[in-house]
């Protein structure tokens, strides 16, 4: 139901109705911290083992600050309690889009993809880990993404250059292919539905026209300040606004796939990311499941 209010209502209302939320959650958050409580670093750390993250994990996270409540050192802490509870052998990967809206509005009006600097649109959590010193950020302009850990180059270094996003080369197919884990802290797959993607790049000729007819070049400025130009696709608007990805969510728990557990205030789901791969594939070729027809076609 949500996701239908969000399609037909007009994103003038959607924009005044976000910035109204998020005014509303900062007094809440400030009231929580004039009174003393919230979450500190071992609060999460706990969370997070209890839920099954372990030492040597690969982990993809989609994240929600304020949804977890007032948590003492802000995003820091957060990361700073994902680190800990993967160890130095673990990867951490947070995607950082600087787009927030359908990719084809954002890429008409690009003039340039900074690796460096080009913000994250995706949440203060991701905003603070893509800017550490030893976080290494992907090139590629629509789906940016940044890992931590000893083999940060090999998630994000191929990114570049693709014309989609999340094919094999993909930081988030990497994390399918190293049998990563994706924790979804304060969001669903509605709102960081990213992964399901990687399903419409395997398949050659997917039944639906989820890409846009146009292919964009795009002037990208690479970490080590230079210029390179990369010709990359877009999502197809018209497609996107048929996505009902939560439809999913039943699927992946009847298959083990996907478990439920909160963080804080958060409401999380914690995922397969191998599982969900090969549930993805099994029910498209079996019953036509996907984002669209999440029941089948």
């Amino acid at each position: 139901m949500r996701s239908f209010v969000r399609k037909i209502t007009p994103d003038f209302i959607l924009n005044l109705y976000r910035k109204f939320t998020k005014k509303r959650k900062q007094k809440l958050l400030l009231i929580e911290a004039k009174e003393g409580k919230g979450y500190s670093k071992e609060d999460i750390v706990k969370e997070l083992l209890k839920i099954g993250i372990k030492q040597g994990d690969v982990l993809m996270v989609h994240s929600s600050l304020s949804k977890i409540g007032y948590v003492k050192g802000g995003p820091e802490t957060v990361v700073e309690a994902f680190i800990e509870v993967i160890g130095s052998q673990g990867h951490l990967l947070m995607p950082n889009s600087p787009n927030a809206s359908y990719q084809l509005e954002y890429i008409k009006s690009l003039s340039e993809f900074d690796v460096l600097n080009s913000p994250s649109k995706l949440g203060a959590i991701s905003e603070y880990f893509r800017c550490l010193l030893d976080v290494k950020r992907s090139a590629h302009p629509t789906e940016p993404v940044s890992c931590w850990g000893p083999e940060k180059e090999f998630f994000v270094d191929a990114h570049f250059g693709n014309l989609t996003p999340y094919n094999q080369n993909s930081p988030f197919y990497k994390v399918i292919e190293k049998k990563g884990k994706i924790l979804y802290l304060g969001v669903t797959l509605d709102n960081a539905g990213t992964h399901l993607h990687t399903l419409e790049d395997a398949i050659p000729d997917f039944k639906y026209p989820v890409y846009w007819n146009e292919i964009f070049e795009i002037q990208v400025r690479m970490a080590d300040n230079s210029i390179q130009f990369m010709k990359t696709k877009v999502h197809n608007p018209e497609q996107s606004k048929k996505r009902k990805c939560d439809g999913l969510i039943p699927l992946f728990e009847a298959e083990g796939v996907l478990i439920h557990s909160t963080i804080g205030n958060a409401k999380c789901m914690l995922v397969d990311a191998e599982g969900m791969f090969e549930s993805m594939k099994k029910h498209y070729f079996e019953n036509g499941v996907t984002m669209y027809t999440p029941n089948g076609s």
